[in-house]
């Protein structure tokens, strides 16, 4: 008699958690696996694959509740160690950017800049439990009277402080060249000129949305590994693009899906949320992420099974091609490859090097398998899945 298919639900996944019996691996540990025993008896044996990355995410920040002040002030431009802040929202409400810039940053006047300062570096201050200077500015209204006020807040003066990331966790992203003669300063590092180093910026077969290609398990409410804390997908990522090309195992072969993610600022660690200065380029935020991944069937062990040698990406140039939207690419290169310390690009051997830290990744993985096997996390069935087409 034929064995039936195996078929998994996140409810059942949940109870064997709770009574101690969930199998889980890291994605790592999950490629073996799936090499030993193929997808179905990959399926049968493991219940919860996790996944890590820890890269630099712009599209990242903070909404910040900071309280009241006596006389009470309707905040009409603020200040975090002088780094500006979103005020427009309510009195004492406002939105703090990752990649905002300190207001006397001498930019790019003098090149390349060196951004030593942002709204990154502001929200590891605060979760540090380093002081900082919150400056307010009011217009003064018969409700709000008071016009100006200066203090040195913590994260626990703040009455409430979440972070909030509109785009995170790209599912794959290029691997970018300098095909010019000169040095180029980009979000993607500095590239040498013709073509002397290549920079690539994902965690590979530790990558989230990689080890579900097709967002099955993901979606509205899907609790997640954020900042060293809990957090939770809130919704697709701003650029979401589920419809690039793929290969035959479903993951992306260019920047695909993304995640919109956010949780209580005060649970979180400055070793998963890191104030980054890019030369040339500006301020931004590393963050540490992690999201599980459900065991539920052959294909979702499949998926979760992908080496490095499985995932590619392009090459571009950042020179020329990206900056003015040209769609081309100088080789397609696998991770593998691109973990191997070079590849071959128009005949020549370039060496890589990486933005994104696979030790933070796989120290991420690690952690949130402890706490799923320690019963600390369940699983959450998502109130709506992600946009897949």
């Amino acid at each position: 008699m034929a064995t039936q298919p195996i078929r998994k639900t996140i409810d059942e996944i949940n109870a064997r958690i709770k009574a101690g019996e969930a199998v889980v691996v890291t994605a790592e540990e999950m490629v073996e696996i799936v090499k030993r025993k193929d997808p179905e008896g990959a399926a049968r044996e493991v219940d919860v694959v996790t996944t890590g990355t820890f890269s630099p995410m712009c599209s990242s920040g903070a909404f910040i509740n900071f309280g009241h002040a006596n006389p009470t002030l309707k905040a009409h431009r603020v200040w975090l160690n002088d780094v500006p802040a979103y005020a427009g929202l309510a009195a004492v409400d406002i939105y703090l950017g990752a990649t905002e810039p300190a207001e006397d940053d001498p930019l790019n006047k003098v090149f390349p800049g060196a951004f030593r300062y942002g709204g990154g570096h502001v929200i590891e201050d605060l979760v540090a439990g380093r002081p900082v200077t919150l400056r307010a500015e009011g217009y003064g209204t018969d409700c709000y009277p008071n016009r100006k006020i200066e203090r040195r807040v913590t994260l626990a003066d703040l009455p409430w402080a979440v972070l909030c990331n509109p785009r995170n966790c790209y599912q794959n992203y290029n691997c970018a060249i300098n095909l010019s003669d000169r040095t180029i300063y980009t979000y993607m590092g500095t590239l040498k000129p013709n073509g002397r180093n290549a920079t690539y910026c994902s965690a590979g077969e530790l990558s989230p949305l990689l080890n579900d290609p097709y967002y099955r398990t993901l979606g509205l409410g899907t609790r997640i590994f954020l900042g060293g804390g809990v957090g939770y997908i809130t919704w697709h990522g701003t650029q979401h693009n589920p419809a690039a090309p793929r290969l035959d195992n479903g993951t992306p072969r260019r920047p695909a899906g993304t995640l919109m993610v956010q949780g209580d600022l005060k649970g979180m660690s400055p070793r998963w949320l890191k104030g980054i200065s890019m030369q040339g380029y500006g301020a931004t935020l590393a963050v540490g992420v992690g999201v599980p991944i459900p065991v539920l069937d052959r294909e979702m062990a499949a998926a979760t099974g992908v080496s490095d040698a499985d995932l590619v990406t392009q090459v571009v140039d950042y020179a020329h091609d990206y900056p003015n939207g040209v769609g081309r690419a100088y080789g397609e290169v696998s991770y593998a490859q691109l973990k191997s310390g070079a590849i071959e690009v128009n005949g020549r051997r370039v060496p890589t090097a990486p933005l994104s830290s696979v030790v933070r990744a796989r120290e991420i993985a690690e952690t949130l398998k402890s706490w799923i096997k320690e019963g600390r996390f369940l699983l959450t069935n998502p109130v709506a899945p992600l946009p897949r087409e």
